[in-house]
């Protein structure tokens, strides 16, 4: 006999009872054929990378199979006509895993927490909270700090001697050219009477 890896995806609307049933039937199959479920797994409901006939969520289910051949295409034969059925992939391998796979390891550590209860935690080095109570000169609220030298509104540092040009500033000389430009006077040549031009060749009589 051979020793195959088994995963099948069932409806995210069935029941878990539901998918304890297709797991019973399924393993039924393989013990007619001759062969055997050496360990069973059930992995929860997972969301999908893209949906699969309408579903965003599969139950996932694990074998791990030591049986025919025969035995295991009849039960993908079976898987292929349930509609409670998504997915399913059979992989031979040269052994079995003893140890309870990477999905169930993960699902005991998130029951467990990977911190634990964080609330018997001492205080960390340096004491106190993100609050007013915190150690060293970085403690309390802003208004306990000295003021700075030369703190203060601006309306409190004094008079600031005058820059080099304040004052009001007098009345600029004229600009040459500045003022109303009057009207213009005659041009020199530009307004007599011209006169008329000689008719051109080809008007000639």
């Amino acid at each position: 006999m051979a020793l195959y890896e088994h995963v099948f995806l069932a409806r995210q609307d069935v029941s878990n009872q539901q998918v304890e049933t297709l797991t019973k039937e399924f393993s039924d199959i393989i013990e007619a054929g001759g062969g055997k479920i050496a360990k069973s797994e059930y992995w929860g409901l997972k969301t999908l990378n893209f949906k699969i006939k309408k579903n965003r969520k599969a139950h996932y289910s694990l074998f791990n199979i030591d049986a025919p051949p025969a035995a295991v295409a009849e039960m993908e034969r079976r898987m292929s006509l349930s509609t409670d059925v998504l997915r399913f992939l059979t992989v031979k391998v040269e052994a079995h895993e003893t140890e309870p796979s990477a999905p169930m390891r993960k699902g005991d550590r998130d029951e467990r927490g990977d911190r634990g209860d964080r609330g018997d935690r001492g205080p960390r080095g340096g004491g106190g909270g993100r609050f007013g109570d915190r150690g060293g000169d970085r403690g309390g609220f802003r208004g306990d700090r000295p003021p700075r030298e030369g703190g203060g509104f601006r309306a409190d540092r004094g008079d600031r001697p005058p820059r080099d040009g304040d004052g009001p500033r007098g009345d600029r000389p004229p600009r040459e050219g500045d003022g109303f430009r009057g009207p213009r006077g005659p041009r020199p040549d530009g307004d007599a009477p011209r006169a008329p031009r000689p008719p051109r060749p080809d008007q000639e009589s």
